[in-house]
C-alpha cells in the first residue's frame, strides 16, 4: 500500500495518515546483525554485466555486499529513527545475502533474523495475488480480457458502457477511485473479504484502460476471483499453491497469524524513539496487503520469479506465463516506466527492473527484480521513523546498490530552445489520479502539487525532492519532456489533441499514479488565498458583531435599525457563524485524521463526516441570508457607504464559501472513501 505524497499518495493506507513521523532520532545501541550467507562467495556472481573498462564497479559477492550494507544500514536506521530491518538478495537462483539489522523487539532487545523474523510486506503482498491470478489463467479458468463480472457473484457497474477486466485490474487502470475506509480494521471480526468487496464498491472516476490510479480494492477483487474459481479460501490457496511449493514456511496471509508463527512476528513501531509496539495490523481486503513473511521466504519467491516460475524441482508458473507477467502492459507516457502484469517497472542504471513496494502504518518494504542480471532484492523495515526514515532509507539503499554494482553513465541531452515557453505552458497545480472524489475532495485539495517555472527556465515540482528535502530541478530536453538536473530521472507532460496539458508522469517515483492538471478555480493556488481571505472576513465580522454588541450594552445604546433589518442582520450573522463552523470543522477533522490514522483507515471517523455534512446545510442557508441582508442594506435608506461596502464584501465571502462547500463535496452526504 504504497505512499508517495503525504496527503495525495497517503490517503489509501497512509494518504491522510502522515506515516512519516517527525520525532527527533535518539541513539540506539544497534543489535548485532544476524545473517545467512551463501557458503562460498567465490562461487557466487562474477562482476556485474554492466561492468565496462574504466568503470568504478564492484563484484556482486556476499563479501562485498556485507562490507557495503554493514557500513550503510545501521547508520541509516539510527539516523532515520527506525528500530530494525532486514535485507535479502538473490542472484542466479541462489540466496547471495540475507541479514537482519537492529531489533525485532526493542524491549526484549531481540535481533532481527532473516530466516525466522516475520515482517509485514504490505502491498508487496499483491505480487502473490497476481501470481495466483496467472496460475488460474494458465489453467484456463480466467481470461485477462473478460469482464470481471463473469467471475463474480455481484456486479461492478460499467463506466461509459465498458466493463472492468483483470488486465486493467493488474495494471491499476480499471478507473476506480481510491478507498481507505475499513482498510485497516480494528477487530478481526471486521475482516471479511467478500463482505468488504460487496459493501465498498468504489466509484469509477476514469474510463477503463486510460489512467493509472493505484487501487487496493482492485487487488482485493482479484483475490476474491481466485477464491471463487479455485474453490479455496484465498489464504489457503496461497499457502497450498505458492507458499508450500516455494518452501515459504514462515509466510502467511492468515489473520491473526497461526500459533506457530505468531511468536516470530517482529514488533512494529511508529519510531524507534517512541518505542511503543503497535498492535498486529489487520488488512481488508487481505489480498491487497495482509501477508506476513521472512526475508528468506521472500528470497524464494524472487528466485521463482527470476527463474521463469521454477524453484528447485518445483514450478509455480510456466516460463511463458512469467514472461507475459514481466512484459510491458501500460505506460502513462512513452519512454517512462509503467506497469507489467502486477509488477511495476523501475528501469534504472541500464537495467530492466520490475518490483513492488508496500506500506502498512508501521512496516515499509520494497521488492526489486533485475530481470536481465538475474538479481533480486527485498528490504523491509519495522518502523516509519522520522522524515528521513523508512521511505528515504529503502529508496536510498536500493539506489546505492544499483550505483555500486550496476554503474551506468548518463548522457544528458541539451536544453531545447523552447524551454521558457514550455515552462510557462506546464506551470500550475496538479492532482493525483489516486484519489477519492466521493467524500474527501477537500483532502486532495491540500494534496495538490505545484509545478513552478524558475528564472533559469527549469522547473521544480513541489513533491519531487532529494533526500535532504530540497526540490529537484528539471531541464527541458524535448517537447514537454524534462530531465533531472545533475540526475537521470525523467518527467513527461502529456497533452490532449488540442494541446492542453492533461497530466504529468515521472520515473522519479513508482508509476502508480499520474498528476492531472487542475482548473484555475479549483487549484490550491487560487483556493488557498480566496478561502483564507473569506474566512478572515467572516471571523472579523463575528468579532465586530460581538464587540459591537458588548459596546452598545456597556454604554446602553441600541442599534438604529428597523425590525425587518434587525432580523435579516441577525440571520446574516448566524449565517456567517454557520459558514465558519462548517469549513473550520472540516479543517479540524483533517488535522485529527493526520494525527490519528485509525479515524480514516478503520472507518471510525464516519460519524464525524456525517455531522459535518449536516452542518453544511445551515451553512448554505446562512450564505443566502448574508446575501439577502447585503441586498437589503443597499436598498435601505440612510446606510453609510462603508456599511454597504462591508456588507458587500461579506456577501462575496459568503458566496465563495458556499461555492467551496459545494465544489469540494462538503455537503455530499457520501461516506464512500
Amino acid at each position: 500500500m504504497n505512499r508517495y505524497a503525504k496527503l495525495a499518495a497517503a490517503f489509501a493506507i497512509t494518504f491522510a495518515a502522515g506515516i512519516a513521523m517527525a520525532q527527533v532520532p535518539q541513539p540506539l545501541n544497534p543489535a548485532p546483525a544476524t545473517s545467512t550467507l551463501a557458503p562460498s562467495a567465490a562461487a557466487i556472481a562474477a562482476p556485474s554485466a554492466a561492468t565496462r573498462p574504466g568503470d568504478a564497479t564492484h563484484a556482486l559477492t556476499a563479501e562485498d555486499l556485507s562490507n557495503f550494507l554493514d557500513g550503510l544500514v545501521p547508520f541509516a536506521l539510527q539516523r532515520g529513527d527506525v528500530a530494525g530491518g532486514v535485507i535479502s538478495i538473490v542472484k542466479d537462483g541462489k540466496v547471495l545475502f540475507a541479514k537482519g539489522y537492529g531489533y525485532a523487539d526493542l524491549k526484549a532487545r531481540t535481533p532481527v533474523s532473516p530466516e525466522n523474523t516475520l515482517f509485514r510486506p504490505g502491498s508487496t503482498s499483491k505480487l502473490f495475488t497476481w501470481t495466483a491470478v496467472m496460475q488460474q489463467v494458465e489453467q484456463g479458468k480466467l481470461d485477462l480480457d473478460h469482464d470481471v463480472n463473469d467471475y463474480l457473484d455481484f456486479k461492478i457497474p460499467p463506466r461509459d458502457g465498458k466493463p472492468v477486466t483483470l488486465r486493467q485490474v493488474m495494471t491499476h487502470t480499471a478507473g476506480f477511485e481510491d478507498t481507505a475506509r475499513g482498510l485497516l480494521p480494528s477487530k478481526i471480526a471486521d475482516v471479511d473479504l467478500e463482505r468488504y468487496l460487496k459493501t465498498h464498491i468504489p466509484a469509477r472516476i476514469f474510463a477503463p484502460g486510460e489512467i493509472v490510479a493505484y487501487s487496493n480494492y482492485g487487488c482485493g477483487l482479484a483475490g476474491y476471483i481466485v477464491q471463487r474459481v479455485s474453490g479455496e479460501r484465498f489464504d489457503e490457496y496461497i499457502k497450498h499453491h505458492i507458499f508450500d511449493p516455494l518452501d515459504m514456511h514462515h509466510s502467511s496471509f492468515a489473520m491473526p497469524l497461526p500459533a506457530a508463527l505468531a511468536p516470530l512476528m517482529a514488533k512494529g513501531y511508529k519510531s524507534a524513539s517512541d518505542g511503543k509496539p503497535q498492535p498486529f495490523e489487520l488488512v481488508d481486503p487481505a489480498p491487497a496487503g495482509a501477508m506476513s513473511s521472512s526475508a528468506l521466504d521472500m528470497a524464494n519467491f524472487m528466485i521463482a520469479q527470476l527463474q521463469g516460475g521454477r524453484f528447485g524441482d518445483t514450478r509455480v508458473l510456466q516460463p511463458a506465463t512469467v514472461e507475459l507477467m514481466h512484459s510491458p502492459q501500460h505506460t502513462a507516457a512513452p519512454g517512462l516506466n509503467g506497469f507489467d502484469l502486477g509488477f511495476y517497472q523501475e528501469d534504472s542504471n541500464g537495467q530492466r527492473i520490475i518490483g513492488h513496494g508496500g506500506d502498512t502504518v508501521v512496516f515499509h518494504s520494497d521488492l526489486h527484480l533485475l530481470l536481465d542480471a538475474n538479481v533480486g532484492m527485498f528490504i523491509s523495515l519495522n518502523s516509519a521513523g522520522n522524515e528521513g526514515g523508512a521511505h528515504v532509507i529503502r529508496k536510498a539503499i536500493f539506489q546505492a546498490f544499483l550505483d555500486r554494482y550496476f554503474p551506468h553513465a548518463v548522457v544528458s541531452p541539451p536544453t531545447v530552445a523552447t524551454a521558457k515557453a514550455d515552462a510557462a505552458r506546464v506551470a500550475g497545480w496538479y492532482q493525483s489520479s489516486r484519489r477519492n472524489d466521493s467524500a474527501l475532495r477537500m483532502l486532495y485539495l491540500l494534496g495538490q502539487v505545484n509545478v513552478a517555472a524558475q528564472p533559469d527556465d527549469t522547473l521544480t515540482v513541489s513533491m519531487l525532492t532529494d533526500y535532504a528535502g530540497k526540490p529537484l530541478h528539471w531541464r527541458a530536453t524535448g517537447p514537454l519532456h524534462y530531465t533531472e538536473v545533475n540526475g537521470k530521472a525523467q518527467l513527461e507532460f502529456v497533452a490532449d489533441a488540442q494541446g492542453a496539458i492533461r497530466y504529468w508522469a515521472t520515473d522519479a517515483e513508482v508509476p502508480v499514479f499520474v498528476f492531472q492538471r487542475m482548473s484555475a478555480a479549483k487549484s490550491l493556488g487560487s483556493v488557498g488565498p480566496l478561502l483564507g481571505l473569506s474566512i478572515v472576513l467572516a471571523l472579523a465580522t463575528l468579532l465586530v458583531w460581538f464587540g459591537g454588541w458588548w459596546v452598545r450594552r456597556h454604554y446602553r445604546r441600541t442599534l438604529e435599525l428597523g425590525a425587518s433589518q434587525r432580523r435579516t442582520r441577525l440571520l446574516s450573522r448566524f449565517g456567517v457563524l454557520a459558514l465558519v463552523v462548517a469549513v473550520l470543522g472540516w479543517a479540524v477533522l483533517l488535522v485529527v485524521m493526520s494525527s490519528d490514522e485509525t479515524l480514516l483507515l478503520d472507518g471510525s471517523g464516519t460519524p464525524w463526516l456525517y455531522l459535518l455534512y449536516v452542518l453544511g446545510v445551515p451553512a448554505l442557508l446562512g450564505a443566502l441570508a448574508v446575501v439577502v441582508h447585503a441586498v437589503r442594506t443597499w436598498l435601505a435608506p440612510r446606510r453609510g457607504r462603508w456599511v454597504r461596502a462591508g456588507e458587500t464584501l461579506l456577501a462575496l465571502a459568503a458566496i465563495y464559501l458556499a461555492w467551496f462547500i459545494v465544489a469540494f463535496g462538503l455537503i455530499s452526504f457520501n461516506a464512500r472513501f
